[in-house]
């Protein structure tokens, strides 16, 4: 039986950025894989999903613009690009990397099998480890919905589904208001699909301020989204060639798919931890502040369900790696943003308002509108639209959460995010030179209009 020091079952970020810092260390590591290495969001998610926004993004940027009318959009020439993006689906040159840089390769399913040491079986064949870093992610989770089940994935998607067609649909009815929900969907419309969300909350990307919701919710309108709040799909059923759904108000709507934005579950069942003692948290994997599931038995990522995010998954990637090689790292998850590539962009970080008072903060909030205070909206745009808000603690004369609503808000929320996660005091921010024209210069407008 041979004995590895490091196994990293699951090879999405988490797991990459893992064993690519124990190889470059000199430890034997073994990486295993199920389907393909990079993951989710190589192949279903992050990079597919981003591939396919940004041309009707720019199309309607382009016509925003000074001087400039609104260019055609090629679909087979994007939906070929987002093939190469993703690697047509094919993993050879990652596996092969990875033999190149000493990795024991291994593609199936895994199973822990025993403990003191780890021993980890794959395709008939046991392993042993002094270390066994779990990084299987999550996967969509399938609402409750009467039919659901008899129909196909022709008919019903997933992100995968989604992040894959081959062609536009005519209609879409989009379940849930999450990130998935409002990219997806967005997207479809931009490329000619009538679109309907059906969410069970009372706001679209309801874990967000309400502020911020009401902003998404008004460009939706814009963009011709249909959108029920606060309802459910009671029942699905096949319809000529395409779906129709009724709703718990009675409503029905038809469609050609289902797309299903209902959030993810941690993919942290059926490794055989339960049967060795290791209890879950339901399907994630229960860590504590170093990633550490018990000794010798880490976990990164979607599995852990610490904020689900791609960027969250490599940060505890490099602290576990950091820990097994002698380190003493713990994970501190203040100040990590959320980014949904909807076009304004939409991105938080830190508390929102309802929580910050649940926790008991004296809270000060501001907010502005970034073409009535800034330059760099009217050089972006003809017709601007933008919004920057905040939240501080009174007491501490700190940030404590942030919005933004605009565009290219995933490249600047991480000003607060860094101001949040350092403590920096609000006086410090305003007497910052952001340069001009920049949309970071939002930052210090809004902070002069606290009341601290």
């Amino acid at each position: 039986m041979e004995h590895l020091d490091v196994i990293v079952i699951g090879m999405g970020p988490g797991g990459e950025v893992t064993a690519d810092r124990l190889l470059k260390a000199g430890k034997r590591v073994a990486v295993v894989e199920r389907e393909l290495i990079g993951g989710e969001c190589g192949y279903y998610a992050c990079i597919p999903t981003k591939t396919l926004i940004r041309p009707p993004e720019a199309r309607i940027g382009a016509a925003e613009a000074a001087g400039l009318g609104r260019p055609g959009l090629d679909w087979p020439e994007l939906r070929a690009y987002r093939d190469r993006m993703i690697r047509h689906l094919d993993d050879t040159r990652q596996v092969q990397g990875y033999r190149d840089q000493g990795a024991l390769v291994l593609k199936g399913t895994a199973r822990v099998v025993g403990r003191d040491p780890w021993r980890v079986a794959v395709g008939g064949q046991e392993y042993t480890a002094d270390h066994v870093v779990v990084a299987t992610g999550s996967e969509a989770v399938r609402p409750p919905v009467d039919g659901l089940d008899a129909l196909g994935p022709d008919r019903v998607w997933t992100n995968r589904e989604a992040t894959t067609l081959t062609e536009i649909p005519g209609r879409a009815l989009v379940v849930g208001g999450g990130a998935v929900a409002v990219e997806l969907g967005q997207f479809l419309a931009h490329m000619g699909t009538a679109v309907t969300i059906v969410q069970r909350g009372d706001r679209l990307l309801d874990r967000e301020d309400p502020r911020l919701c009401e902003l998404v919710s008004e460009q939706f309108d814009r963009d011709g989204i249909t959108v029920h709040l606060g309802a459910q799909v009671a029942s699905v059923a096949a319809d000529g060639d395409g779906v129709v759904a009724a709703l718990d108000s009675g409503e029905r709507v038809h469609a050609d798919v289902v797309v299903l934005g209902s959030g993810r579950r941690p993919r942290g069942d059926g490794l055989g931890l339960a049967d060795l003692g290791v209890e879950l948290d339901r399907t994630a994997l229960p860590v504590d502040d170093r990633c550490r599931v018990a000794p010798g038995l880490w976990a990164v990522g979607d599995v852990t369900a610490r904020a689900m995010f791609t960027h969250v998954a490599k940060y505890q990637g490099r602290l576990v790696a950091a820990n097994i090689l002698g380190g003493d790292r713990r994970a501190d998850y203040t100040g990590v943003p959320r980014v949904v590539f909807a076009h304004p962009e939409i991105a938080g970080v830190g508390l929102t308002s309802e929580q910050a008072r649940e926790r008991g903060i004296d809270v000060a909030t501001a907010e502005i509108d970034l073409p009535e205070t800034l330059a760099r909206p009217w050089t972006h745009a003809t017709d601007p639209r933008g919004t920057l808000g905040v939240i501080a603690d009174r007491d501490e004369g700190v940030l404590v959460g942030a919005w933004a609503f605009g565009p290219m808000v995933s490249e600047w929320i991480n000003t607060a995010a860094l101001a949040i996660r350092s403590r920096i005091p609000v006086g410090y921010l305003i007497d910052s030179t952001p340069q001009f024209p920049t949309f970071n210069e939002g930052y210090v407008a809004v902070l002069e209009q606290l009341d601290l």
